[in-house]
């Protein structure tokens, strides 16, 4: 006896750092930007590139080939940013290539194997598998540590102090 049960999905922003694939549950993704002209943040944690203006507001940019230890890239033509929220603040993500929306069934995902170095597997969440391809799901809120997010706070602080105001009140 069949049943017409609804699969329950997951819908992934999917992108690449380095070799793999990764996922953003897409409800935490504010948007996708070209690669732009980064401003260099003194104080800021090893994995901030810097800071971007989008629209008026900063916002601190993490690469996350520095996080996930990997060989330093160079941008190029596919570089982009993905902007998501973290501890309520944007925050931007560099990756190599930001392909697609995707969906996958919640029971195409499993715990990530035990044998992850313990430095990635506090930001991955679980392991998705879609037709012959694995996406690793991030967990946004784990990309900076509490420390990180107040060191990038105070970095953005300081750099606003020695600049004069821009456009009218605070």
């Amino acid at each position: 006896m069949a049943e017409n049960a609804t699969v329950e999905m997951k819908q992934l922003i999917s992108f690449t750092v380095g070799e793999e694939e990764y996922g953003l549950e897409l409800l935490r993704v504010r948007e996708v930007i070209r690669m732009r002209q980064v401003t260099w943040l003194p104080k800021a944690p090893s994995c901030v590139k810097g800071i971007i203006n989008l629209r008026g507001e900063i916002i601190p940019i993490i690469d996350l080939r520095e996080r996930f230890g990997l060989e330093k890239g160079h941008s190029t033509a596919m570089t982009r940013v993905i902007v998501v929220d973290v501890q309520g603040r944007p925050v931007g993500m560099v990756v190599d290539s930001a392909s697609q929306v995707v969906r996958v069934p919640v029971d195409q995902f499993d715990e990530p194997p035990p044998v992850m170095g313990e430095a990635t597997s506090r930001f991955i969440t679980m392991v998705g598998k879609l037709n012959e391809r694995l996406v690793i799901l991030l967990d946004v809120e784990k990309m900076l540590s509490l420390d990180e997010l107040r060191e990038i706070e105070a970095s953005i602080k300081e750099a606003d102090k020695r600049q004069a105001p821009v456009g009218g009140e605070a």
